[in-house]
């Protein structure tokens, strides 16, 4: 992945709005079981940023003065080693939670992959509100262990599968959750956009851009996905996407 060298302000989008009862990732996200009241308390703390693709949301070891949520886009985890090399550790999909109360420092280099819209929330009163708000800090547990699972699930991926599997499994992690988000079931057809690039997906895989491309071709000519353009993707069955995956359909992740 390409490190950016020189730290730049995020850019604050005064146009975004969001009412929290239209918000597209309510249903998923920390505040998924707030009542009005406690919604009206955490829109006292809340403000909304963007950030263009490629932008840096925040630097390894820098302070954070914030938690939030992805309201839209998509960001990589990236952790830098001393010799400069760098490696993608974590993809945050829309309704993932960034930032650690109780953490003063960001443990790695947050990207925009896309333009990215996130719903942030001053650290301090939020983590007030986490004590005073029981079920605020349950929702973030039971987000925290599943990310644990997806961490576990995703060192078998990168070490045992091969690249076949590799790409289904990536495919299969944002078409479950794309589906999810629009409260739509998995049983039938699924369409959506790959939010990636290519060459992230071979940063994000362990793979080069050209197995990558390779891959992607042979899982269409196989008729397992449908390609429009680069970017649009039809999974015409989950059941046999997750097959190539090395996936049961009970199975996967960031469902």
């Amino acid at each position: 992945m390409t490190q950016i060298n020189q730290k730049t302000a995020p850019k604050v989008s005064h146009s975004v709005s969001q009412n929290c009862g239209d918000c597209p990732i309510r249903h998923r996200a920390v505040c998924a079981r707030c009542e009005t009241d406690e919604l009206a308390r955490l829109d006292e703390i809340k403000y909304y940023r963007k950030f263009e693709a490629g932008q840096t949301v925040v630097w390894s070891g820098d302070a954070m003065d914030f938690v939030g949520s992805v309201v839209s886009g998509i960001a990589t985890l990236t952790q830098t080693m001393e010799d400069g090399r760098t490696q993608m550790v974590g993809l945050l999909l829309p309704s993932d939670f960034v930032g650690r109360p109780g953490r003063d420092g960001a443990a790695y280099d947050v990207v925009a992959t896309t333009d990215l819209v996130m719903c942030c929330f001053r650290k301090k009163p939020f983590e007030n509100m986490m004590i005073t708000t029981p079920h605020i800090a349950q929702r973030l547990l039971e987000m925290t262990l599943d990310e644990l699972d997806a961490a576990r699930e995703w060192m078998l991926v990168l070490g045992r599968k091969t690249a076949r599997e590799k790409i289904a499994s990536l495919l299969a992690i944002i078409a479950r959750r794309d589906a999810t988000l629009h409260k739509r079931g998995t049983g039938g057809p699924l369409e959506f956009d790959l939010p990636l690039t290519r060459e992230a997906m071979a940063d994000y895989l362990g793979l080069t851009l050209e197995t990558v491309s390779r891959q992607i071709n042979a899982l269409k000519r196989d008729g397992v996905i449908v390609l429009e353009g680069k970017r649009h993707f039809a999974i015409p069955d989950l059941g046999r996407l997750l097959e190539e995956a090395g996936d049961d359909a009970d199975g996967g992740m960031l469902s």
